[in-house]
């Protein structure tokens, strides 16, 4: 971050959620949500590319994770971590944006435009699963049994199978390896609730807003791949692309593609520009 940007934090039920805001004092704005267990650093590859087209940037720790912290009440969820973004985006003064979202935070932009669709111009997910469709029997229990799998697993043990899996570049499984040991037992497993609780079907439902959906070719995460493939199929209008050489983290692995294709999709999406 440079010497530009500033420091917000919102004390958000007992956690003080700090974000960073980059760019010029007028803009649109775009808003960047990282994935469980990492932190806003993770779109360290992301701010200046935005910041050079004219974007301002909220680049935010979401509840739990890196600044943010202590955790705060608990148990927290989704919607919460959307209600979050909503009050940050207020605080620097503005009522509609962009949003940017890997993996859990691709999951807090689709509960923004499911429950506040007014405030979003646009939304690029990065890795997410469809939060809105159906889950087979099988990936239920996958999510209903994980938070016991993960209560065993000793965390740093954790942390350097987590970065092997969902990055592929070296500095990126650095950093996924040092953000997943920097929390707690306890923060991590309140984090990976909300995640395993947040998906819900809504029969019928469509993305309407202009939608970019970014997934990395050896991205192994789950059902991310097979989940974003069938949402591409469910909304057709959405600009569906796999990203090359790059895993769950594709924006952290594959920065240059990855930026290309959100400036190009945010400079055509966006009526402001």
């Amino acid at each position: 971050m440079s010497e530009h940007d500033q420091q917000i934090v919102l004390t958000r039920a007992g956690c003080p959620v700090h974000a960073w805001l980059s760019g010029p004092p007028v803009g649109p704005l775009v808003v960047l949500l990282h994935g469980a267990t990492m932190n806003h650093g993770m779109f360290d590859a992301q701010v200046p590319a935005l910041v050079s087209a004219g974007y301002r940037v909220l680049a935010v720790d979401q509840r739990g994770h890196g600044r943010s912290r202590p955790i705060g009440q608990v148990p927290f969820s989704v919607p919460d971590l959307a209600e979050d973004a909503v009050a940050l985006a207020e605080a620097v003064g503005h009522t509609r944006f962009s949003v940017v979202g890997q993996s859990m935070g691709g999951l807090v932009g689709q509960d923004l435009l499911l429950r506040h669709p007014e405030r979003v111009v646009s939304l690029v997910v990065i890795g997410a699963s469809c939060a809105t469709a159906r889950l087979t029997r099988w990936e239920r229990w996958g999510l209903g049994s994980s938070t016991v799998v993960l209560r065993l697993w000793p965390m740093r043990h954790l942390a350097r199978v987590t970065a092997r899996s969902i990055a592929l570049t070296a500095p990126a499984q650095r950093f996924v390896q040092e953000a997943v040991a920097s929390l707690s037992k306890r923060d991590f497993l309140t984090i990976w609730r909300a995640v395993a609780h947040s998906m819900r079907e809504v029969p019928g439902y469509h993305v309407r807003h202009p939608l970019m959906l970014l997934c990395g070719e050896a991205d192994r995460s789950g059902n991310v791949a097979a989940s974003m493939r069938a949402w591409a199929a469910r909304d057709p209008h959405a600009d569906y692309r796999v990203v090359p050489d790059a895993a769950h983290n594709a924006n952290q692995d594959a920065p240059e593609v990855v930026n290309a294709a959100i400036l190009e999709f945010l400079g055509r999406s966006d009526p402001a520009r």
